[in-house]
């Protein structure tokens, strides 16, 4: 394996044209910061890191509104444990449950639903964040609490959608992208047709890849490939994973229960059709309805750089904060606060900087 990983990279190497690729999967921007891969290879092609981080796409103001939910009513918030760190506005979930709020870290949302039947008597939240890897097991335990029928538990959703997002990154003339390193988890649900419409689209090339280092050195050689042959379509290097048609059960789960919406992304903006909001025949168990939450405004994080580094403007090391008022520690914005976050990968993997080990 060590020698096919030599062979991909000489090959790669030999490429002279300049290249940008950008992974959209915060599970890539840490194997890549971690294995190394950026230091190895030539100056003329650059990884750069996009939107893949649910919890560092999330917006500002849907932050604040489910702080302001908790703040005004006495409910048991579940949440994965990336987001109670993650700075609203005025206030963090970490924050607020120092000061006597019920929030609970849960690693399922079948969790959050045994929480909900042994308090009857509480409303029970749990915060639905995550790409189309994650929304069919929410999907799935909304089913289930409703032939239970258990009246106290609700969903705030913030889930989203990667393609839509995709067609963003590509659109923008400011985001130069040559080609896309595709999530290998989020394809697992996909398939690669959303790719495939893209690459047509926009004449720009797709490769989803796994997460091992050969995988995508394997996956960065097979994006060269077409963009030195003047190709662009859809690949799937992980295919030990992914297939071409996605998995239909777990998107007819999703459909079953979400549609798509309007939402705003960090960095990106407004959206179309980029978010999943309950349907209506599920609209009782939105937590947003449920507690009568408003859009809140949009209030940038003073300094904070996460929008452009989540598309790729600029490197984490760029940002006037990076490694000094904003570590893990004490971070800033999102990006320093999520394991999957560009800015916590820069942190902790790229040799010289602040907290390398």
């Amino acid at each position: 394996m060590q020698n096919y990983s030599n062979v991909l990279l000489n090959a790669i190497k030999s490429v002279t044209q300049n290249i940008s690729l950008m992974e959209v999967c915060g599970t890539h921007t840490m194997a890549i910061a971690r294995s190394g891969i950026r230091e190895l290879l030539p100056s003329n092609i650059k990884l750069l890191s996009g939107p893949g981080c649910p919890v560092c796409v999330t917006s500002q103001g849907d932050i604040d509104a489910v702080i302001e939910m908790v703040r005004l009513n006495d409910i048991i918030l579940l949440t994965f444990g990336d987001m109670m760190r993650v700075p609203g506005t005025r206030s963090s979930l970490q924050e607020e449950r120092s000061r006597g709020a019920d929030i609970r870290i849960v690693y399922s949302p079948l969790d959050a639903l045994r929480v909900a039947r042994e308090n009857p008597e509480r409303e029970v939240v749990f915060l639905g964040i995550g790409f189309e890897t994650t929304t069919p097991a929410v999907a799935a335990t909304l089913e289930e609490a409703r032939e239970e029928r258990l009246s106290n538990f609700s969903v705030f959703s913030l889930h989203k959608l990667v393609p839509p997002a995709l067609e963003i990154i590509f659109s923008d003339p400011e985001i130069q992208v040559d080609g896309l390193i595709c999530p290998g988890h989020v394809s697992a649900v996909t398939g690669i047709q959303p790719y495939e419409t893209l690459a047509a689209k926009y004449g720009k090339p797709c490769v989803v890849t796994g997460f091992e280092t050969v995988d995508i050195l394997e996956g960065i050689f097979m994006l060269v490939n077409q963009l030195q042959k003047s190709q662009a379509r859809a690949e799937i290097q992980y295919r030990r994973v992914v297939r071409a048609d996605g998995n239909q059960v777990a998107l007819d789960s999703i459909n079953r229960v979400f549609e798509a919406v309007p939402v705003r992304w960090r960095g990106l903006g407004m959206i179309p059709y980029s978010g999943l909001r309950l349907r209506p025949e599920y609209s009782d168990m939105d937590a947003r309805l449920r507690f009568n939450i408003p859009e809140l405004e949009e209030i940038p994080i003073k300094g904070c750089a996460c929008g452009a580094v989540l598309t790729g403007k600029i490197l984490p090391t760029d940002c006037a904060l990076f490694g000094q008022a904003c570590t893990p520690l004490k971070p800033v914005g999102p990006c320093m606060v999520s394991h999957e976050g560009s800015c916590a990968a820069y942190y902790r993997y790229i040799p010289g900087r602040e907290g390398t080990k």
